[in-house]
């Protein structure tokens, strides 16, 4: 019995990381493919990786894609982007991302993004802040 218990103990501790692993992979897929959709003015893609509550605040793919090109021009037209720290809780993702803009200046996006019912991954916001310079 002894050993039943600290084999289940060693597999949950195993699958934890996995499981928040898999989370990151799938949060950052979903970041990766909306980034890619909205560079490719591509509204309804970019639209769909969306949170509901993102989507009861804005009407339609259109809307949508005029507020990036207003206020979110870094990604919009970037030339780069690597991801960050992640941040994994209940469910929800705030992940950390590293853009550099069209004219190679760097920004910080932090993406948030929660489990939906269905399973899948959505948008739930993005903040983007302009990023120190870097001394050369």
């Amino acid at each position: 019995m002894r050993v039943l218990m600290l084999l289940v103990a060693f597999l949950a501790w195993f699958s934890a990381p996995a499981s928040a692993g898999e989370e990151v992979a799938a949060a950052q897929a979903v970041i990766r493919s909306q980034i890619e959709a909205i560079s490719h003015d591509d509204a309804v893609a970019a639209y769909s990786f969306a949170a509901p509550a993102i989507q009861s605040m804005i009407a339609d793919a259109g809307t949508f894609m005029a507020i990036v090109r207003e206020h979110y021009v870094p990604i919009y037209r970037h030339k780069a982007f690597q991801f960050g720290e992640t941040s994994v809780s209940d469910g929800k993702i705030a992940q950390e991302v590293h853009i550099i803009d069209a004219d190679g200046l760097p920004w910080e996006g932090l993406y948030m993004l929660d489990r939906q019912p269905d399973g899948s991954m959505k948008i739930s916001g993005c903040v983007l802040t302009k990023a120190p310079s870097q001394p050369i």
